[in-house]
């Protein structure tokens, strides 16, 4: 026969606040991953980030290897207060999200606009590349005419 015990109220939320408030380890290691959507179009890609509350200067864009890095920091902005209770839910820090790119995409020709805390980066597709017909010639050495000094 199992013992069943009822759980004391908000114990967990209790254990969980105080992790939250006095773990400095936990909340150091949570990262903050930007939000991204990738959209093709006929002719191109479309990556679009959200970036709340950075400016283009806290932003950086980078195709190194056939991959777009995109790379900030957002810093936070909360003040110290003696007493009285808040709670901080929007992550701050370092990011970096990665993509790597298709074959044949020329880094000079994407481009980024940035607006409203949303970052647009339009990655023209490559050309598509078209096969190229090889002539079969016929298995007959060539002759040649006219001796090694005629030039």
């Amino acid at each position: 026969m199992a013992l069943l015990m009822k759980p004391e109220p908000f114990s967990t939320e209790f254990d969980r606040l105080f992790n939250t408030l006095f773990d400095r380890t936990a909340a150091e290691a949570r990262s903050w991953t930007p939000a991204m959507d990738l959209v093709e179009a006929e002719d191109h890609f479309l990556l679009r980030a959200d970036l709340p509350g950075l400016r283009e200067e806290d932003v950086n864009i980078e195709v190194r290897d056939n991959t777009l890095r995109i790379s900030g920091e957002r810093k936070a902005e909360h003040e110290q207060r003696e007493r009285g209770w808040y709670r901080l839910e929007r992550q701050f820090g370092k990011f970096s999200r990665a993509l790597t790119l298709p074959e044949g995409i020329n880094p000079d020709a994407i481009e980024a606009n940035f607006d409203h805390g949303v970052l647009e980066v339009t990655i023209p597709k490559p050309e598509e590349r078209k096969p190229r017909r090889i002539a079969i010639k016929n298995g007959k050495p060539e002759t040649l005419e006219g001796s090694a000094t005629d030039k």
